[in-house]
């Protein structure tokens, strides 16, 4: 399902007119939404800024809570996980002449996850720190509004999200 969802971002990315869809060097957009994981489903709030022409540096937050049978007895404990990453992407619509109304991009992230767990919980989740590495794509509706589907792992929010974009 991810391989299709990314086959028909691209497609629709090169079925229309050029232009320039990435964020403007020195200016930033704020994206939030949701994320996919088997660990309960992820909130995120993410502010990226324009480093260069084709480069966005960016932060993140997300939490989450989890809840889990982790003894197979129906003995459920309920954990929440806070999340805060870096990100730098680079973003390909000016070398590949990707249409104004979309922005296709990849990078990786370095982030921290924070598991707080009850007391009692004797099971091999724990805090640490993630490098993961993501591709994604913006569909732009006006020149401020977009809608952002993501895919990547091995970091805080799981293997993708969904949300939307503001360019601030």
């Amino acid at each position: 399902m991810k391989k299709i969802l990314l086959a028909f971002t691209v497609l629709l990315a090169f079925g229309t007119s050029y232009g320039q869809g990435s964020l403007t060097p020195g200016k930033a957009q704020l994206n939030l939404g949701l994320g996919f994981s088997s660990w309960g489903v992820p909130v995120y709030l993410g502010i990226d800024y324009g480093a260069s022409r084709d480069i966005t540096v960016g932060g993140e937050l997300s939490v989450r809570s989890y809840r889990e049978d982790w003894r197979g007895n129906h003995d459920y404990y309920k954990s929440t996980i806070t999340g805060i990453s870096g990100n730098v992407n680079y973003h390909f619509n000016r070398v590949l002449e990707i249409p104004k109304d979309f922005d296709f991009y990849a990078g990786l992230n370095v982030g921290f996850y924070v598991w707080s767990l009850p007391a009692a919980y004797d099971g091999t989740h724990s805090s640490g720190l993630g490098l993961g590495g993501q591709v994604g794509g913006r569909y732009y509706f006006t020149n401020k509004f977009g809608l952002n589907l993501e895919f990547g792992g091995n970091n805080a929010f799981g293997n993708g999200k969904i949300g939307v974009t503001f360019k601030l």
